[in-house]
């Protein structure tokens, strides 16, 4: 028993002398461990995040295609306010100041008439392959414009008007007709450059023809061959700007296929896309005026391809000579006859 006692005795002793060397010890090693211990964070500020964010943010994938790793990118924020903004500016002036334009010229000059009264003979102005080309850009274009332009302004005019069911069906089907008609589209441009870009070269014949205001301003008709120099104007517009359409609405639907474009390419192809595309629905809308309500038998042109004579004398007097004395297309059916035989 007295063994035990001692025992128990010797570990008291030995834990007090442990806990006070603990102690002793400790303020010695407490700065040392504060020492070795990791600073806080300095406290992020506006500024720092600002900063920050002026680079793109990205993150880490594990996909081949590493651009999906960008998380922010501030040139987005930019391209979103252009797109809901500017775009509708440019949308707005372009096409809605054509229309102004236009339905003031026909309140002022109204229907533009043939001068000498028509004539009963027809003389052919185009054959079934022009009419073809034109008529399979034409359509397309229609449709593409349309469904354009809804893109554009179709959430602030449509979707009140036909409510949110009927507003993304409609837009769903548009999508779909505006990604598939672009490929006839692109064969109708390049079916009218080929046809006619001998007749569409510029000439000294187009400044005499500005000059006089082209038969739209005033009575005088002056001369021109198969194409005056506004019509020049609507062909190399539909073929430039359509091209340059088709080639940046193909880099939309196939994106980073074609060519090396990162994401500012990509951003600066639909700006482009859209641009142009407004801007050439204000000349179309010109055109399909000048060819319809602005001027009279202009429209048969590109229906039975054949214009009275006496508009053809007026409009393209070069062109009727040349036709009439067996020159150049002398092979068409040339020549005239009766408008009852049509």
């Amino acid at each position: 028993m007295k063994g035990i006692t001692t025992r128990l005795h010797a570990a008291l002793v030995a834990i007090v002398l442990g806990l006070g060397i603990g102690l002793a010890a400790a303020p010695a090693t407490a700065p040392e461990a504060l020492a070795q211990a990791p600073a806080a964070p300095p406290a992020a500020s506006e500024q720092m995040l600002f900063n920050y964010l002026q680079g793109d943010v990205r993150g880490r994938v594990t996909i081949p295609d590493q651009r999906a790793a960008m998380l922010i990118q501030p040139a987005g924020r930019d391209f979103q306010t252009f797109w809901r903004s500017t775009m509708k500016w440019i949308g707005g002036i372009a096409v809605g100041g054509m229309l102004v334009v236009l339905v003031i010229f026909y309140l002022v000059r109204g229907t533009i008439r043939i001068s000498a009264g028509p004539s009963g003979r027809t003389i052919q102005r185009f054959n079934g392959v022009e009419r073809f080309a034109h008529w399979l850009t034409a359509s397309t274009f229609i449709v593409l414009g349309i469904t354009g332009l809804n893109i554009t302004f179709g959430r602030e005019l449509l979707l009140p008007i036909l409510g949110p069911d009927a507003f993304t069906a409609w837009s769903e089907l548009g999508k779909v007709a505006h990604n598939f008609l672009s490929f006839p589209f692109t064969l109708g441009i390049a079916l009218m450059l080929v046809i006619w870009i001998k007749d569409n070269l510029p000439s000294r014949v187009d400044a005499q023809w500005f000059a006089q205001g082209g038969g739209l301003i005033g009575s005088a008709h002056p001369p021109a061959r198969k194409f005056n120099a506004g019509q020049k104007l609507i062909f190399w517009s539909v073929v430039l700007g359509g091209a340059a359409i088709a080639v940046t609405g193909y880099i939309m639907m196939f994106p980073f296929q074609f060519i090396a474009t990162d994401m500012a390419g990509m951003q600066l192809a639909i700006q482009l896309h859209g641009i142009i595309a407004l801007v050439l629905i204000a000349i179309i809308l010109a055109h399909i005026y000048i060819g319809s309500l602005g001027m009279e038998g202009a429209f048969a042109a590109m229906g039975s391809g054949r214009v009275d004579l006496n508009w053809a004398k007026e409009h393209h007097s070069l062109w009727v000579d040349e036709m009439m004395s067996g020159g150049r297309d002398a092979a068409a059916p040339s020549g005239a006859r009766s408008a009852g035989a049509d």
